[in-house]
């Protein structure tokens, strides 16, 4: 038995509204937003008396999905570091190929994103970056040069 594929990320964020515009700056697209709460919800988690919103994201060509969740109750907790390095164990990014990384980068800082570290170019193939944003997610970012 194997996977069909991957069918989202989600993340979980304290300003719902900001990290959708984040995301949406970033080029994705909202496909929708819901209230999530009842006991199946309560017992898949295993936590109790669960009130969220998520909001699906996708990207353009349709294949991947992000999940945005904003917890009512119980509160979310934060990680430890809060603004964990990329050595850090866990999920600690998700890359998105861009058409140019300059631009994309100078969007999202002006959504209050930050750079990690620098955009760099890996040999003769890309250039890269990380970008921390909402909720301390880092995204990586990826041009392909011709």
């Amino acid at each position: 038995m194997a996977i069909q594929r991957m069918d989202h990320v989600s993340v979980v964020v304290e300003d719902l509204e900001a990290a959708k515009a984040f995301f949406l700056e970033l080029g994705m697209e909202l496909e929708g937003e819901a209230p999530i709460e009842g006991r199946e919800v309560d017992r898949v988690n295993g936590l109790d008396g669960i009130r969220a919103v998520i909001a699906m994201m996708r990207t353009p060509d349709g294949h991947g999905r992000l999940e945005l969740t904003k917890f009512h109750s119980p509160q979310a907790v934060s990680p430890e570091p809060e603004s964990a390095l990329g050595n850090t164990l866990g999920l600690r990014s998700v890359m998105f190929a861009v058409d140019d990384i300059d631009a994309t980068v100078a969007g999202l800082r002006a959504q209050g994103a930050e750079l990690v570290g620098e955009v760099v170019q890996y040999q003769d193939s890309h250039r890269l970056c990380y970008v921390r944003g909402p909720a301390g997610i880092i995204v990586a970012l990826a041009e392909q040069l011709s």
